[in-house]
């Protein structure tokens, strides 16, 4: 982490920050300065409570299962008032073998896929965009598996299509807020070596998290969707 840099996102709320990829962005961000709330499901003792012991005022956790639409409101109603710089969506999941075949998955290993990495994200990005600033950022935690331009091997099948389907639904809500100055941003970190990415994943965590968060906090105050790997290239559609 690179602790001699200050972040322009004073205030970042985090979703799905109790361990991996989210839970290190939480680390990111304390380390430049800024103050965070990290949101986890339960009461289980996470990473991010034993970070949060360490970092004492600067981490506040939160608890949301984006998948419950009534958590999300009340979420959004116990931090009404407040501003964030920054709202960094990361929480998704992935239920099924690389090499698994769409058609062969069982329905509701399709369902709970779709609904938590699509539906239960955009909803939260409707019901928590009125906590960022107007010049602020809202970034949702997409993949490079999500690029239907790059899917030259296959394999990922229904966790490509569930990002895809999530890139979708931000342009669509990016059209409705075009005339808005906020960052939106989808952001692909790379195969990580997380509970998620598994240990054959090509990056570890601290070669992918500070570039991303090096690239969310160089777009701030560019108006408008990008879709963007951790070093800040373009990813195509």
């Amino acid at each position: 982490m690179d602790t001699h840099t200050t972040s322009p996102n004073r205030t970042v709320l985090v979703i799905g920050a109790s361990r991996g990829l989210g839970e290190a962005i939480v680390e990111e961000y304390v380390a430049r300065g800024s103050r965070v709330v990290g949101t986890v499901r339960g009461d289980a003792p996470t990473p991010l409570h034993a970070f949060a012991e360490r970092a004492g005022d600067a981490v506040e956790i939160e608890h949301v299962d984006i998948t419950k639409r009534d958590e999300v409101d009340a979420l959004s109603r116990r931090l009404s008032g407040r501003t964030f710089d920054l709202l960094f969506i990361v929480a998704g999941i992935a239920l099924v073998p690389r090499n698994a075949i769409a058609a062969d998955i069982l329905d509701d290993e399709f369902e709970r896929m779709m609904y938590t990495n699509v539906l239960s994200v955009i909803r939260t990005v409707e019901a928590l965009d009125d906590l960022v600033a107007p010049d602020g950022t809202i970034a949702v935690m997409s993949s490079g598996q999500g690029s239907v331009a790059n899917n030259h091997t296959g394999g990922f099948e229904v966790y490509r299509a569930s990002k895809a389907a999530l890139n979708q639904l931000m342009r669509s809500y990016a059209a409705r807020h075009d005339s808005e100055d906020r960052t939106l941003l989808l952001t692909a970190p790379g195969w990580v070596q997380t509970d998620m990415g598994g240990s054959g994943a090509t990056l570890r965590i601290e070669e992918s998290i500070p570039p991303l968060v090096d690239t969310v906090d160089a777009q701030r105050g560019a108006a408008g969707l990008q879709y963007l790997d951790r070093n800040g290239e373009t990813v195509p559609w």
